[in-house]
């Protein structure tokens, strides 16, 4: 606990004294050391920061998967960095290595990067960088210049082919709208394997159509640039754009000539506009927000976890979100039960709109899941631990979780159910609920063994905490195959239906194990360590434990059995959640600070998956800990009888002063707790 202080203390050393603004990060001196990059993101489009000035570390492209140096299953490609810009001052190119006073900055509110520096007494300089969220696959890039005497500038916009693509192409083309000249630099490729067709274009913007500098234009089949060279005079600022934009063949059949329409609306909007309109659509998802009163630290913090969650995922799109979400290629973007058990409860709650696109992927994938089912020798729809574009597993067979850790499937009927208990949408239910609640019910009956006991168990599988694998009666495995079966049968019932009679019988009679007044993990478990919660979770969210005695045996037994390192932040998550519930405040208190303080990476306090961990931005325990400020603190519950919303009972850390949660659910209520 000692160096997880100490390094919580360093950390502190990275974010500047106005790190507790409730809406702006800020770092006064960036440190190429131990850079963790921060993402910003549109739902598709993420792109992550760099120390060096006008660049981007990584371009993630949701959706878009290739077979490419990370094993033999499919990955989230890294695509092309189209606002990549090298900026020269009299012939001098500005690098992180020769500026001054340096500065970096996330503005959650506005979903805006921003950078500032000098340029050896010759220029200020800043540049923001934007995922347009009205434009799925645009991104921009604005640069202000400011000389401090006169100076002569080049900026050198660049397209490079990202590794391991081929058959590439790159252009250059001018459109003329009445008088209006639009010049469009592009570049196509294949992905790796020939599996997907990516292209994207950018352009550089310039404040009048008047007088542009001239475009000098170089390209060959692996790299294309545009520059251009102005003289400033002293005091005289100077601004210019990038806007640019990419999309692969995963979601159009045409991306070549989709990327340049595209990146010429952006041109023909006017950088005014789309600033305008990207920061409007941004102001309307903060409409859904949770407000601190107290605790200005832990107001940030909670802001950040929220503004990811809202970056990594969009309404409509049918899409859902990796561990990682857009920063990265973390856990080669697929698809686990963390969006399922962990961010969509919090979506479900604050943009139930943005929360259906999670159960949308999954219904489009519940043909895949069938078969998935009859392929391993079972009836219904079984989902894959790991799912990509196809829905069919994309778990390295080096990791048993592909193979046994079933939980899925009862996660994916579980998040329907919640969905239905929230909108009381009957036709979604109809169309896309049931049939996914029905066959993940069928799933489990063909799953289970009836003992001698009289009891049905699930025998041979890998539990939540992956720590225990080839067990027998997983106590989570159980609840969820439980809550699965009896929620289908609920879902039935409510749209007229005759539900399957052994879904409840069998519901009521797998096997739970309890020792000492303890909730066994599984058939064999003897107290060894776990990887993060699992018993814990049949009182949340699955509330199958509901005696008070109970859970906090439970949590205490367990939570000493949590390894200080190397485990996810989600299990702090779930223990800060009930004890709050509980009324235990300070307990509370402790396991919220506990679920992501350790996990922190400078400079911007991104998340990593564990203490000590190196691969963010986790946005599964974001999830987790919104949870317990929503559910825990907040109170706020979704009855899984389907009578929508409530609030229960909780407790407020001591030192906050009031909770406040704004435009929850379909109805956009607002929920307070104070002290």
């Amino acid at each position: 606990m000692r160096k997880i202080l100490l390094f919580i203390a360093m950390l502190s050393q990275f974010i500047s004294s106005s790190a507790q603004d409730p809406w702006k990060i800020e770092v006064n001196k960036v440190n190429a050391h131990g850079y963790y990059g921060e993402t910003v993101a549109n739902g598709i489009l993420g792109i992550v920061s760099s120390y060096e000035p006008l660049q981007v570390q990584t371009t993630i492209l949701a959706g878009s998967y290739d077979k490419f140096g990370r094993g033999e299953v499919s990955n989230f490609l890294e695509g092309f960095n189209f606002l990549n810009t090298h900026l020269y001052i009299n012939d001098s190119e500005v690098s992180y290595d020769n500026v001054r006073n340096y500065s970096q900055a996330l503005d959650m509110h506005k979903a805006v990067f921003t950078g500032s520096f000098e340029c050896k007494g010759e220029a200020r300089v800043s540049y923001s960088l934007r995922s347009l969220r009205q434009l799925p696959y645009s991104s921009l890039m604005v640069v202000d210049i400011e000389p401090l005497k006169d100076i002569t500038i080049k900026a050198i916009n660049t397209q490079r082919l990202p590794n391991g693509f081929h058959n590439s192409n790159t252009r250059f083309q001018t459109i003329d709208d009445r008088g209006t000249i639009i010049p469009l630099m592009s570049m196509e490729a294949d992905s790796p394997t020939g599996r997907l067709h990516v292209a994207a274009c950018s352009d550089i913007l310039f404040p009048t159509n008047n007088n542009k500098p001239v475009l000098t234009i170089q390209k060959d089949d692996h790299e294309i640039s545009q520059a251009f060279t102005l003289t400033l005079k002293k005091g005289m600022p100077y601004q210019f754009a990038v806007v640019g934009s990419t999309i692969s063949s995963a979601t159009n059949p045409d991306p070549i000539n989709e990327v340049k329409r595209l990146t010429t609306i952006c041109q023909l909007n006017g950088l005014d506009n789309l600033i305008e309109t990207h920061e409007v659509q941004w102001t309307d998802l903060w409409k859904s927000d949770i407000i601190i009163d107290g605790d200005k630290q832990s107001q940030q913090d909670v802001h950040a976890m929220m503004y990811h969650l809202y970056a990594f995922l969009r309404e409509g799109s049918r899409m859902s979100i990796s561990p990682m979400g857009l920063s990265g290629l973390g856990y080669n973007g697929h698809v686990f039960w963390d969006a399922d058990t962990w961010m969509f409860p919090a979506l479900l709650l604050l943009h139930p709109e943005m929360a259906k696109s999670m159960l949308d992927y999954r219904y489009d994938r519940l043909e895949a899941a069938r078969q998935n089912a009859a392929q391993h020798g079972f009836r219904g729809a079984m989902y894959p631990w790991e799912s990509a574009d196809t829905g069919f597993e994309e778990t390295p067979v080096s990791a048993l979780t592909g193979t046994y850790e079933y939980h899925i499937t009862g996660c994916v009927g579980f998040a329907a159910w919640q969905y239905f208990c929230v909108t009381k949408d009957e036709q979604w239910l109809r169309e896309e609920g049931w049939p996914m609640l029905q066959a993940t019910a069928d799933f489990w009956l063909s799953r289970v063994t009836k003992g001698d006991d009289g009891l049905y168990h699930i025998n041979n599988v890998v539990g939540a905490d992956e720590y225990a694998q080839n067990i027998d009666d997983n106590a989570f495995t159980n609840g969820i195959a439980r809550a699965n079966m009896m929620y289908a049968a609920n879902a039935a019932r409510q749209l007229g239906l005759q539900p399957n009679p052994e879904w409840e019988n069998v519901a009521a009679k797998l096997k739970f194990i309890n020792k000492n007044g303890i909730t066994i993990e599984h058939a064999t478990y003897q107290g060894e360590e776990v990887k993060q919660a699992d018993p814990n979770l049949l009182a949340f969210p699955l509330k199958q434990i509901t005696d008070r005695n109970q859970i906090l045996a439970d949590i205490e037994y367990y939570s000493k059995r949590v390894p200080l390192k190397d485990t996810p932040a989600m299990t702090q998550a779930i223990y800060a959640l009930m004890y709050a519930r509980l009324g235990m405040a300070n307990e509370a208190w402790h396991y919220f600070q506990d679920a992501y303080k350790p996990n922190l990476l400078p400079p911007f306090g991104v998340i990593a998956e564990c203490k000590g961990g190196d691969n963010p931005y986790f946005i599964t325990g974001a999830g987790g800990v919104l949870q317990s400020v929503l559910m825990g603190f907040g109170g706020i519950d979704i009855d899984l009888d389907a009578t929508g919303i409530t609030q229960t009972q909780s407790v407020l850390p001591k030192h906050w002063k009031k909770l406040t949660l704004t435009n929850i659910g379909p109805q956009k209520r607002t929920y307070t707790v104070s002290r």
